[in-house]
């Protein structure tokens, strides 16, 4: 996703809602924000079925690499917990476009949701929350769309 992912991307203020913290984006689309750089163990304990990305080696037609779980995950960087299982699939086209959307959906909702400190609310049902989690319709509508991929 290297060339998907902008460091352009802005939200209403200006500024860049993953700027200084590593990044990790969840199956189930939550943003999981650290301060500091963390060890990519970290990540994966909780989630021993998973490997983690780099959004910034992802290429369609190839296999996702795998982040060495000794490595240090950066800040200013996006990472996706991928699923085991996709671990010797090549990426479709779909498959990161999905993945794509799902990192801005997140970090959209999370910049409005630090933005005013509170859950957000919407009168047009855009987000809606879950599970302690907030998610927005058009990573919902994916997800039905394109549910054999990664999300």
């Amino acid at each position: 996703m290297g060339t998907c992912a902008s460091s352009q991307f802005t939200n209403k203020t200006g500024k860049q809602p993953w700027k200084s913290s590593v990044n990790i984006i969840h199956m189930d689309g939550k943003l999981e924000q650290y301060k500091e750089p963390i060890k990519a163990e970290h990540a994966l304990f909780k989630n021993p079925s998973c490997f983690l990305c780099s959004s910034e080696n992802m290429y369609v037609g190839l296999v996702l690499p795998r982040v060495d779980p000794n490595e240090d995950l950066q800040l200013d960087q996006i990472y996706f917990l991928v699923p085991l299982s996709k671990s010797h699939i090549p990426l479709s086209l779909k498959e990161l476009c999905v993945l794509a959307i799902k990192a801005n959906a997140a970090l959209v909702l999370n910049s409005e949701y630090s933005a005013t400190n509170k859950m957000l609310k919407s009168s047009s049902s855009s987000v809606s929350h879950r599970n302690g989690c907030l998610t927005h319709s058009t990573l919902q509508s994916v997800s039905h769309k394109f549910g054999s991929c990664y999300i």
